[in-house]
């Protein structure tokens, strides 16, 4: 009889029960922070409402096999991505009696995939221009640095204003040169929650020939439903002249379960150079609208459902709670002396910093986990300070009058503890390494030094046949003294030290 664990032509071991398999899952997503409850304020959207769920997992199920690469194979899949499509396009401005009624797009597998795209599109549609460049606001999201890295485009940051919040048309203009192929607004930014001068920007880009691009991955599925809730939104869509195209995430207010993004274009020529296309071997021919070939269909069904099961109503009602959760929450923040709003809040989003040296914000985040509130530490950066995020989705609202006095609590244990200082050779460490100067035995000493545990380590040595949930990882439960050493070195080493510990993190279990 062969020895399953000694065996190397057995690496699973041997196979289990079903029901063993899912309780091993269960135990292992008792590791996981709340995706539901409303104290979760980043990574998830929540809308509490009943029975979404298991109608998405069915939907999921139904299409999970089906595969998004050739659409003349499965055509349902086909039809719900042209629906949800047609869906995106008419909230934001496009579809029949709009101003662009020749609006096409994608369904993509996040904000990441259609950032990338809209880039490629830009970039591949000026073949003539050697060193292809884009602008965006230091504000906008990182996904447009990570496309800019991949495609090998260029990027250039335009500052943003330390008391706005957003940069100036002017300053994208002045940007803006023979080799930029795209300029890049957010609706809303993601740090701060307030939406860029799109009108301005887009007709900067548009007498420089210019493509224009509006990342609203975050508010693109909320901004309009606030605006037909009397909000002061200003114009950011299609309705825009110069907008050619936008990026809207179903999988974050459309309430969808992950990963589902939409990529927009003011016409089919606008997203022709989107597409891959190969004929030269002797397969196939590979045509690909997204970066990914084979694409299970199962989030698209379950974005399908759950669009289909909220509706015009479903979502306004959604943007209400979600509308009253964000007032609630921004109140509690200006009942707290030494804390200010980085903005008043135009979206879903709260953010808030410090203004008393004694009052640090990452023990006050600390502290909210303490009470079961999981926010967002934002380090600082160039002449904007280090501040706190929170997302807020529609199942915050009847948690809201929970909050004011946690946070008052918290903030009262802030500043009892007093702020987080860093030994002098952390932070003379932080000041004078180069990212170059990193090891990853360098930075297992520091994890450990900073109380990170066995980074790397396998657990209790179980294998993929006996998942390990003993225990919660590396991570110590307050992290004020890892963020005040990120916040501490400049960007670079930030990136250098993030990409190795993650690194340390992600290591086989044998």
């Amino acid at each position: 009889m062969i020895d399953e664990e000694r065996d190397e032509r057995a690496p699973l071991g041997p196979g289990v029960p079903a029901e063993t398999v899912l309780a091993e899952l269960r135990r292992l997503r008792k590791l996981d922070r709340p995706t539901h409850g409303g104290r979760l304020f980043a990574y998830v959207y929540d809308p509490a409402v009943p029975g979404l769920d298991e109608l998405a997992v069915a939907a999921y199920a139904e299409s999970a096999h089906v595969n998004g690469l050739d659409p003349t194979a499965f055509p349902s899949l086909l039809a719900m991505e042209n629906a949800l499509v047609g869906a995106a396009a008419r909230l934001l401005g496009g579809g029949p009696g709009s101003t662009a009624p020749d609006v096409v797009g994608s369904v993509t597998s996040g904000g990441t995939e259609s950032l990338i795209l809209a880039v490629k599109a830009a970039r591949d549609a000026h073949p003539e221009i050697a060193a292809p460049r884009i602008v965006v606001p230091a504000s906008a999201h990182a996904a447009f640095a990570k496309a800019a890295h991949y495609l090998r485009v260029a990027l250039d940051p335009v500052p943003v204003s330390a008391e706005t919040l957003r940069p100036a048309a002017a300053d994208i203009a002045a940007a803006i040169g023979p080799e930029t192929v795209l300029v890049v607004c957010s609706a809303p930014s993601y740090a701060h929650g307030v939406v860029d001068p799109v009108a301005e920007i887009a007709a900067v880009a548009a007498a420089a020939g210019v493509r224009c691009h509006v990342d609203a991955c975050f508010g693109g599925w909320t901004l309009p439903w606030l605006r037909r809730l009397g909000a002061p939104v200003p114009p950011f869509d299609f309705a825009v002249p110069g907008v050619t195209s936008i990026s809207v995430d179903l999988h974050k207010y459309a309430y969808a379960p992950k990963g589902v993004s939409v990529l927009l274009h003011r016409d089919a020529a606008l997203r022709a150079p989107q597409y891959f296309a190969f004929a030269d071997w002797p397969g196939y021919t590979m045509i690909n609208p997204v970066i990914a070939s084979t694409r299970s269909g199962g989030p698209i069904a379950a974005a399908y459902a759950t669009l289909r099961h909220l509706g015009d109503d479903g979502y306004l009602r959604l943007a209400a709670l979600t509308r009253d959760a964000v007032s609630g929450l921004a109140d509690a923040v200006r009942g707290v002396d030494g804390l200010r709003l980085m903005a008043e809040p135009e979206s879903t989003v709260v953010c808030f910093t410090s203004t008393d040296p004694e009052l640090d914000l990452f023990v006050l985040v600390d502290e909210l986990a303490a009470r079961g509130w999981h926010t967002q530490p934002q380090l600082s950066y160039a002449d904007l300070p280090a501040s706190v995020h929170l997302t807020v989705t529609a199942s915050v609202a009847p948690r809201v009058a929970e909050f004011g006095p946690d946070l008052l609590a918290a903030v009262a244990a802030a500043r009892a503890a007093g702020p987080v200082r860093l030994p002098d050779e952390l932070r003379a460490l932080a000041s004078t390494l180069t990212p170059e100067a990193l090891t990853p035995d360098l930075v297992a000493g520091l994890a450990a030094g900073l109380g990170l545990g066995a980074v790397g380590a396998a657990g209790d040595g179980a294998g993929a046949g006996e998942a390990s949930t003993s225990g919660t990882g590396p991570l110590p439960e307050r992290m004020a003294l890892v963020n005040a050493l990120l916040d501490a070195a400049p960007p670079a080493l930030r990136e250098r030290l993030l990409v190795e510990f993650v690194g340390l993190l992600q290591r086989p279990t044998w």
